[in-house]
Formats: C-alpha cells, structure tokens, sequence
C-alpha cells in the first residue's frame, strides 16, 4: 500500500477502540447535547448511535454556515439544460428559503414526527423541501419524480404522510412529464390520503388545482410578506431524519430509515476522508435526490461540509451534447465529480475519443468518483486516459448512506486497481463467507458482509419493520449485515465485488460471476456496454448470455462482433464459462438512476412472466430486448403452450370476475386476451 497514505493507521485505530474514533469524528457536529454514550448495544436491532446526543440536521448544514461569517458563500448552483435555467443561492438565501418553507409546513400543521412526501424534479425547491423537513422534525421520504401512480401509492400508504409537495412537471429531454395527475392518481388509489398538496408550479406546464391543493409559491410568498420562519427543532441523535424506499421481495418497498446523529458525524467524515474536498470547494454528485447518493452527497454531506454542491437537471448525453458534464465541470470549477459509471460510458459511446473535452478547461478536477453500479476496468481506463486524474471506485448501498469500501483520498490515495472499490472504510469490518457463514481463503469468491455493528450513518432499521429488517439482512449470517453483494479480497486486502448475490449463475455446477464475464465483453474495442445474464438451460441449469451495445461510429456486421465476443470470453474465462450467445443491441434497458435492468432481462430470456419496473427510464427497450432474443433463441413450443394455457386461464378470470359483478357475460372475448396477457407481463408483440 502507499506509504504516504495513512489509511492502515487510520482503520486500526478504529479496529483497536470504534468508540474513541466515532466520538472524535462527532466532535465535528454543532451538538445541542453532545454525546456521552457513544453506543448502546441493546438498543433497536443491532444497537443505536449516540443515543443520548440531540441535535439538528439542517442547523448543522445551514444556520452554523450562516452564523460563522459564510452566508455569502455559494450553498447551491442550480444548472438546468432542460430548461435553460441558472440560478445561485448562498448559505444565506437557502437558509431564508429553507426556514420559511418549514414556518409554511407547520402552518398545516406539520411538526416532529410528521411524515411528508417530497415528489419532485430537479429544482432548487426540493431541496429546501428537504431541509424544511429537517428543520422542524418532520420525516421526508423523496419519492423520484415520474414514478407511476401505483408504486407511488404503496409508498403513501405505508409513510402516510401528512403533506405531499411536488411541483407540476418534470423535464425529459424530449417531453415534459406532468407530475399531479400522477400524483392524483396515487391519492386515489391509497388508502391513506394526505392532508393537502403543495404544488410548485414550473413554467414548462402548470397544474390544475384541486380541492386541498395549494400553490407553493404563492404559500412562500405570503410567509416572506409575514415575516415568517420556523427555528431548528431539537431533535434525538436517533430520531429519524428521512425515509428512502428501495425496492422489496414481498411486493411491499422497503423503507430505508436514516437517523438525525450518526447521519452527520459519518457524511462529514467523509467528506474530507474520502472525498478529499475542503469547505468552500465545489462538490458535484450527478444523481437525482430521489436516490440515496442525491441524499447524501448533492444535499446533505457538500452542505454539512460548507462546500458548494451542484443541482444538474440534465443527461450526460442529448443535454444538448456529450460535452455537457464538461461544460459544468469548467464553468463552476468543479474540484470532485461523483456520478455513477452508466454515465460515462453513455459518454464514451457517443464520444469514444474524447472530443468534446477540448473545448472547455477541466484543470480544476482532482478526482472522478464512480459508485452505483459495478465499474467495468475499460470504462476507468477510459476515463483515466481523457480526464488524466485518478478514477476512484467505491461500493456502497443505499442501506449504508455512504461507501463500505473506497479510496480515502483525504487520507491519502491508494494504488488504484482497475475493478475494485479499493479497501474497507472505517466503521466496516467486511468478510467473504460461504454459505455457511464461514470466511473463504484469499482469492476466493463468496458473499460479502459486514460485521455488526453497522457504522453511524446507515439504516438502524426498516420503517415500522424490525421484523422484516432481520429477515432481509441480519438473519442470512449471524452477526452480520448481508450485503447482497457477491465478491473476492486479494492479498493486498483489496475487495473486488462483482455482481449481486443473484447474478451468480451455476453452469454445469460452477458458480459464475456474471461480471467477471462483463469485464471481458467490456475489453472489446468496439464495445461501449454490456450485460451478461444466466439463461435457463435444461442440460447445463444456466448458461450466459451477453448483451453489448456498440459504441457510436462502429460500422461492422452485428454477427462478426458477436462471434469476437464469444471467443474472447472462451481466451479469457475458458470452456467452463459455455459462453455461446453474444447479441448486439442498441441499448440496454435501465433505471433512471442508470441501473442496468438485468433481472427483467433475465425474465424475458427464460420466456417468465414480467412486469416493466417501475423505475425504468424507457419501457420500449424491454421490446427491443425480447425481439433480440426471439430472433437468436425462438421460444420451444412446450413453452408456447405453457403460456397459451396461463393466458386462458387469466382470461376467463377476468371474465368470471366481470359477470359476477354484473357485466356482460358475452363480453369482448379478444379484450379479455389482451388484458390476461398484460397482466401476465407477455409482450403483446410475441406471437403466442
């Protein structure tokens, strides 16, 4: 390891006392009642941090700012290319907004406790949303702009917040998405309803307000008029600060629960630990805050910090070029750039060879973070190769709210090794087990987890869920917090992780990574993306197949690439892989976040039913996918017939239902087909 870095004394003294170590990093927390017990181990599910501190979030990332001499500083630079906006606001002006917006909310009666939903686009106002929140005790749980009415209704009714707030469209590249009658609908489909609506209504198209609707601006207005602005609530270090749901098994989403304290102390450790940047820097997360990286690193952690954190409303690709992340770095002299990988290699496919990045001064950016997703060797060396700074994977979930293993480079940069997320954090004590939660040798893959206690910062629990908390992640390994993820440690005690736990597929009895093989499809010269996902097989259980985009300019015969692919896997994995199907497609399905979608394609592949996520950026490349692989593996007609007979024991559910509640009996047989197969998830395109 680098002998400059003090990274292996900075994790052993957290090794030899964790307690002593999270204390002084809490010493960077404005405290109302500083901590004395660090820990309680009996408390909650796996214990609570500081549990007898009190405080305020929004005090520590505003009103100390304000009050240390800062207010001027930048706080937000909102830079919208959808709609052509710019807008500025200091510590000062976004402590303004912020405390007025709470004095709004607890006009309709909003106070610590209360559950509010925030379902917005991009804009400055969510996050003084979020802040107001913060500010009086109320609980906010951000739900990303667009979701469907349905999958936005469960999380209504299971938050059941007092107040909604959302503004009246979204932007796309090429639509404006209206927001309310989404939101409407949802009401009308939760059996919770809100008190009332706030609604900011955007230029780009306003809403109709209803009954129990009121307009935001106009609300604000009036209060700044008044005077008014609600002061910082004290709250518990282990009172919950939001709410984040993330998807579950059971049909139900899993609300992640953030706490107020150990949230804090573990952001602003990193801030400078891991991210390297210092108050007054500019710090650009180039997420949505409707996930977990907006939350932590667009609002909470730049903010925390003093630095100056960026609201993007735009792509990285169509916003209006492949130079856009460029353009926003220079003009706002960006010192960090955190974003996830689907963004950069969207970028190198419309611009393999860096082009763009000529036109504009990047001598401010001293590092790209990369985290969301597994980061592929070709994309880092990509981007090493055109930005000339380290490229700095890091692993992290939105359960833990920060990374479990990075390149500290406040502490001092590690070697950088292309495919893995470098070494366990502070606070993070990560083991490979078998599944028989035994260690597995060096080298060896297995599942990776990390040992109880969980740091400050991450989930103390699921919303209302002890229960269900256990079930999903304490029960697997004793002990122990089951990340999910699947991977290997080297002998320089490196953690590589290379798929879920999911994506490990068994053929012929040799367990897989899906990734390992991605790596390989990523290292073709005409290869942009990929996706390699197990297919059922009746001989060998599962057998691979790769999905892989070509980069923009290619000009080559789909089979000729494909056939490439399949002997480069076999030079590079072997036989044992059975890696025989590679097809060319023009995208990959994904979520908005850039996630690639693969249990779906993996649906589609074995001919089960589906359902398109609700957290899909576009639905028609699930089309796209299934006539792709039509074209390369036809359906077997003992599954054709297997669907038929679904398919016409769904319909005549329907029709059944629809007599007994006194419709026709004669009905529109060919409806009722088409219903069964929607609701079946069979593409209507597949000829059954």
């Amino acid at each position: 390891m680098n002998n400059s870095s003090c990274y292996r004394e900075t994790y052993a003294a957290w090794q030899r006392d964790p307690l002593n170590f999270w204390a002084e990093a809490a010493k960077e927390i404005d405290w109302i009642q500083a901590p004395h017990n660090i820990f309680d181990a009996k408390a909650g599910v796996y214990g609570r941090w500081f549990p007898d501190a009190t405080c305020n979030t929004c005090w520590n990332a505003l009103d100390r700012h304000v009050l240390a001499g800062q207010g001027a500083r930048i706080a937000l630079l909102y830079d919208s290319p959808l709609s052509g906006v710019k807008r500025k606001f200091s510590y000062s002006e976004t402590l303004m907004e912020v405390a007025t917006l709470a004095a709004v909310l607890q006009d309709f009666g909003v106070s610590k406790g209360d559950r509010v939903l925030i379902y917005m686009p991009m804009i400055p106002e969510t996050v003084f949303a979020m802040l107001a929140c913060a500010r009086i005790g109320a609980v906010h749980s951000v739900v990303f702009g667009g979701f469907a009415p349905k999958e936005l209704a469960t999380r209504i009714v299971d938050a059941t917040p007092k107040l909604v707030l959302t503004a009246s469209c979204g932007i796309e590249p090429k639509r404006n998405v209206p927001y309310k009658p989404l939101l409407d609908g949802a009401i009308s489909l939760a059996e919770f309803k809100p008190h009332a609506t706030l609604v900011f209504q955007r230029p780009q198209a306003q809403s109709v307000l209803h009954e129990n609707d009121h307009d935001w601006a106009e609300l604000v207005a009036a209060a700044k008029t008044r005077g008014q602005q609600a002061p910082c609530v004290e709250l518990a270090a282990t009172d919950p600060l939001y709410i984040l749901y993330t998807s579950g098994t059971t049909g139900k989403p899993k609300g992640v629960v953030r706490d107020n304290g150990g949230h804090m102390v573990a952001l602003k450790w990193t801030m400078k630990n891991l991210y390297g940047v210092d108050p007054g820097e500019v710090y650009w997360a180039a997420s949505d805050v409707g996930w977990v990286v907006g939350h932590s690193y667009v609002v909470y952690g730049p903010l925390l910090h003093g630095c100056t954190s960026i609201l993007y409303e735009g792509k990285p690709v169509g916003t209006p070029d492949p130079g856009a992340f460029w353009r926003v770095i220079s003009e706002n002299r960006v010192a960090a750039l955190f974003t996830a990988p689907t963004a950069f290699r969207a970028i190198k496919r419309e611009d393999p060879k860096g082009k763009y990045l000529g036109a504009y001064d990047l001598s401010c950016l001293r590092t790209l973070f990369l985290a969301g997703e597994r980061a592929d060797p070709d994309t880092i060396a990509w981007a090493e190769r055109i930005l000339g700074v380290p490229v700095i994977d890091h692993w992290w979930q939105t359960e833990t709210a920060w990374a479990i293993a990075g390149n500290p480079v406040g502490l001092g940069l590690l070697p950088v090794k292309p495919g893995s997320p470098t070494v366990p954090l502070p606070g993070y004590d990560v083991q490979v087990l078998d599944a028989d939660a035994h260690p597995v040798p060096t080298g060896q893959m297995g599942s990776l987890a990390v040992k109880l206690p969980l740091p400050p910062g991450c989930l103390p629990t699921l919303w209302q869920r002890d229960a269900e908390m256990v079930e999903s992640y304490l029960r697997e390994f004793p002990g122990f917090y089951e990340t999910g993820d699947a991977g290997y440690r080297d002998a320089d005690g490196y953690f590589y992780i290379m798929s879920r736990t999911d994506d490990i597929i068994n053929v012929a009895g040799h367990r897989l990574s899906t990734g390992g093989m991605e790596e390989v499809l990523a290292s073709h010269q005409d290869v942009a993306e990929c996706a390699v996902i197990g297919v059922k097989d009746e001989l060998k259980g599962e057998v691979p197949c790769g999905f892989v985009v070509l980069k923009a300019g290619i000009d080559r015969e789909p089979a000729e690439v494909e056939r490439e692919l399949v002997t480069l896997v076999r030079e590079k994995i072997g036989p044992v892989a059975a890696f025989k199907i590679a097809i060319v497609v023009n995208r990959l399905p994904k979520t908005r976040s850039g996630k690639i979608l693969r249990g779906t394609m993996k649906k589609i592949a074995d001919h089960d039913a589906w359902t398109v996520p609700a957290t899909i950026e576009d639905s028609s490349v699930l089309s796209e996918i299934a006539k792709a692989l039509q074209r390369r593996s036809p359906i077997p007609e003992s599954k054709l017939e297997e669907l038929r007979n679904q398919v016409q024991n769904r319909a005549f559910t329907i029709w059944a239902r629809r007599v007994q509640g006194g419709g026709s009996c004669s009905g529109d047989a060919e409806s009722d087909w088409f219903a069964a197969r929607d609701q079946l998830g069979i593409p209507q395109d597949m000829a059954l």
